[in-house]
C-alpha cells in the first residue's frame, strides 16, 4: 500500500534523525507536517507503530511546536482506536441483543395459526392437535373455538384458546368421562349466553386466562343479572320451604347439625344453571334447624 509505504519510511527518517541526536528541527517538523496529510487507518498506525517512533520524538525534541505538532498526531490516531473499541462494543451488544431475542422467540408457544374461509365463505379454523387424537377431545376443542369466535372480528383466531382450556379440563378428570364432558359444556353454554358478553370479552382479551376460566364455578361464570336471578330463586325457595315444610319428602338420610336427629324432611330447587345439580333444602322436623345441602 502505498500510504502505507510512505509511513514506514518517514517513521524510519524520524528515527534515524533522533537515534543520531541531530536536532534538525525543520526537517522533524516537516516529516511530521507529512505525515499528518496522509490518510493513516487503524490497520496502517497497528502495522508500522508510527505512534511509538512520534511520541519518542516529542519526548526527544525541546521545541515546542514539534511537541505540539507530535502531540496533535497522537491524539488523532487515539480517536481512531477508540471508534474501533466503540464500534467493537456495539457489535458485541447487538450480537448480545440478537442471541437474547433468539432465544426469547423460541422459548414462546407457538404462534396461533391464521384462520381459514371455506367455499361457502364462513371463517374456520384448524384445530391444535390433540395427543392421541381423541375424538371426544378434538370434538370439545372445536365446540370451545365456535363458542368463542366473534362475528365483528373474523380474522381472530380462537384456536389455541380454546384448546388450552380444553387441556386443563382434561387434566383435571384425565379421561373424557362424564364429569369432563359436563365441565366443557357449562363452558360452552355460559360462552354463547347472550346475555353474558363480557364473559367471553374478558376471555379473548386475556383478563380471565383460559386455565382460569376453566376452573370457574357457575356462579363465577355467570352474567349479574343470572346471579341476581339465582339469588331470587333461592330466597323464594328458602321462604316456601319454611312456610311449607310438610311439603317436602321425608327421609332419614340427612343428619342435623344442630340435634343431632335424622328425623328430616328436605326440598330440591333448580337454582344454577340446567348443566348443574339441583340444590337440596333440609328441615329438621325436631327442632325446626333448616340449611341448604350441596
Amino acid at each position: 500500500m502505498p500510504v502505507e509505504k510512505d509511513v514506514l519510511t518517514i517513521g524510519h527518517q524520524l528515527e534515524k534523525l533522533v537515534s543520531d541526536g541531530k536536532s534538525d528541527n525543520e526537517t522533524i517538523s516537516d516529516l511530521l507536517k507529512r505525515l499528518k496529510e496522509l490518510p493513516i487507518t487503524l490497520d496502517i498506525l497497528q502495522k508500522t507503530r508510527i505512534g511509538m517512533t512520534v511520541n519518542v520524538v516529542r519526548k526527544a525534541t525541546n521545541k515546542e511546536d514539534i511537541q505540539t505538532l507530535a502531540k496533535t498526531l497522537i491524539k488523532s490516531w487515539k480517536k481512531l482506536l477508540d471508534t474501533e473499541d466503540k464500534e467493537k462494543e456495539k457489535t458485541k451488544i447487538n450480537r448480545q441483543e440478537s442471541k437474547d431475542k433468539s432465544e426469547s422467540e423460541s422459548s414462546k408457544p407457538p404462534a396461533p395459526r391464521d384462520s381459514r374461509v371455506d367455499s361457502g365463505g364462513s371463517t374456520t379454523y384448524e384445530v391444535p392437535p390433540v395427543k392421541g387424537n381423541d375424538p371426544i377431545r378434538i370434538q370439545c376443542r372445536e365446540m370451545l373455538i365456535k363458542s368463542l369466535k366473534l362475528d365483528d372480528k373474523p380474522q381472530f383466531n380462537p384456536a389455541y384458546i380454546a384448546a388450552e382450556i380444553e387441556e386443563t379440563t382434561f387434566q383435571m378428570f384425565k379421561e373424557t368421562n362424564s364429569k369432563y364432558k359436563n365441565r366443557i359444556k357449562s363452558r360452552v353454554m355460559n360462552l354463547r349466553d347472550k346475555r353474558n358478553t363480557a364473559l367471553k370479552a374478558m376471555i379473548i382479551e386475556g383478563d380471565i386466562a383460559p386455565a382460569r376460566f376453566a376452573n370457574m364455578t357457575a356462579e363465577e361464570m355467570a352474567c349479574d343479572e343470572l346471579k341476581a336471578e339465582r339469588k331470587k330463586i333461592t330466597a323464594e325457595a328458602l321462604n316456601e320451604h319454611q312456610l311449607a315444610q310438610t311439603a317436602g319428602t321425608s327421609t332419614g338420610q340427612f343428619k342435623c347439625g344442630r340435634c343431632g336427629k335424622r328425623n328430616t324432611t328436605y326440598n330440591q330447587v333448580q337454582t344454577r344453571s340446567a348443566d348443574e345439580p339441583m340444590t337440596t333444602f333440609v328441615y329438621c322436623n325436631e327442632c325446626g334447624n333448616r340449611w341448604k345441602f350441596c
